[in-house]
């Protein structure tokens, strides 16, 4: 392998004077904004033309192809220019969404139709995901990261916001077809973006030239020779295992065993948004000195957060939903920073590759079980168990010496892989 530091090629500005990147966040969220207003779209359309379980298989058909090819997509990651593979995906995603347009003009939506739409865009989603993941890797300097991060997450959270609000509005006024032409022009506007102003500022290392086969088991090699890296990809990878099942089924159980209303339920979402909103945005006006070791911590808070869900009166859970959200958006903004600053940049594609598997293979695991365990229990016992589970595993990463000690403020060193940071 090449080196493990990015080569410097352009000195970048100052990130709060950065305007090239600043216009690329702003791109970023219209595109989030696009794709949520066809997610809603499509959902809304499914749910009109076929029954519930049909809908589902529609709506959940786009994660079997992501799951399946999202590995080789990482190995492409490492080996090519990120933006040309960026560019070419989001040009594929303009015509799948032209297609669907022209032929919902021509015929009313069918299944056949969306299912197209959906793993279409799953397998795109595979190999653009993992090349996208190393581009601020190459435009920021590793100590601009969580900056970078905290900017781009929190306008990406307020694009699909916007975007999830107007779908709605939208399918109902020009339907599917005028929801995927929205869409296709955010995807078009991305593309114009990156093909004449994106530019990288930082060279990353290359992998080698190999069968995709041997680039993905070289790439769970790694794993195995770098134990800061194992510990940040299973934390990374784990994230939402817990949170997730808490917040997708277990508040609809809270609110429909405690005749709340699904008022409450919309509630307790929106103080989850705004809490990862302000969580996010917070670490670019108080950012932590050692940014791993906060970020781990604040994951053993969310933990105790979990817990606190299944617990007390319909204040303490609406509570539990901000403080859940904000450290969720904090934690986020500082993990995926030391993610891209530590991890060894020609295999930063396939590691990125390797947490999303992570989510995309256990949460319909981890939603079961979560389900069971309320069915078969009293329904605190899951919220229990799951937080505990979160506040208990963070205990591997926060005994680590390097994360103790790694700040993303000094020069960018790569960690020492020894038995002494483990």
């Amino acid at each position: 392998m090449t080196a493990t530091e990015p080569l410097q090629l352009r000195e970048p500005p100052v990130f709060r004077r950065d305007i090239a990147v600043h216009a690329w966040i702003g791109v970023k969220a219209l595109s989030d904004a696009g794709d949520a207003l066809w997610t809603i779209a499509l959902a809304w359309t499914a749910v009109q033309i076929a029954s519930p379980a049909v809908a589902g298989l529609i709506i959940a058909a786009g994660t079997v192809p992501r799951a399946v090819i999202l590995l080789f997509g990482g190995v492409i990651a490492d080996r090519a220019d990120a933006r040309r593979v960026m560019m070419l995906f989001n040009a594929l995603r303009v015509v799948v969404l032209v297609t669907v347009a022209l032929w919902v003009l021509a015929t009313p939506p069918s299944v056949a139709v969306l299912l197209f739409a959906a793993i279409a865009f799953g397998v795109c989603d595979a190999f653009y995901e993992p090349s996208a993941g190393t581009i601020a890797r190459q435009l920021v300097r590793p100590s601009d990261l969580p900056s970078y991060s905290a900017v781009s997450q929190t306008a990406s959270r307020l694009g699909s916001m916007a975007g999830a609000a107007i779908g709605g509005v939208l399918v109902a006024h020009v339907g599917l077809s005028g929801s995927a032409s929205v869409n296709a022009l955010t995807f078009t506007l991305v593309v114009a973006f990156i093909a004449i102003w994106l530019r990288p500022r930082f060279a990353l290392a290359r992998a080698d030239r190999e069968s995709a086969l041997r680039g993905i088991a070289r790439g769970f090699a790694h794993l195995r020779e770098a134990p800061t890296t194992r510990t940040l990809v299973i934390a990374l990878s784990g994230l939402n295992l817990a949170v997730g099942p808490a917040v997708g089924i277990g508040l609809a159980l809270r609110a429909h065993d405690q005749d709340w209303g699904a008022q409450a339920l919309g509630l307790f979402e929106a103080l989850l948004g705004l809490g990862a909103a302000l969580g996010a945005v917070s670490v670019a006006r108080w950012r932590p000195r050692r940014e791993a070791y906060a970020g781990f911590w604040a994951l053993v808070v969310q933990g105790a957060g979990i817990v606190a869900l299944g617990l007390g009166p319909l204040w303490s859970v609406a509570a539990s939903s901000f403080l859940i959200g904000a450290t969720a958006g904090y934690a986020s903004v500082l993990l995926s920073s030391t993610f891209a600053a530590t991890v060894d940049t020609a295999y930063l594609g396939r590691m990125g590759s390797i947490t999303r598997l992570g989510d995309d293979c256990l949460m319909p695991l981890a939603m079961a079980c979560f389900g069971a365990l309320a069915t078969a229990t009293a329904l605190w016992v899951p919220f229990a168990l799951y937080g505990a589970a979160m506040a208990a595993i963070m205990i591997v990463p926060l005994r680590n010496r390097t994360f103790r000690e790694l700040s993303l403020r000094q020069p960018p060193v790569a960690p020492r892989e020894t038995a002494e940071t483990r």
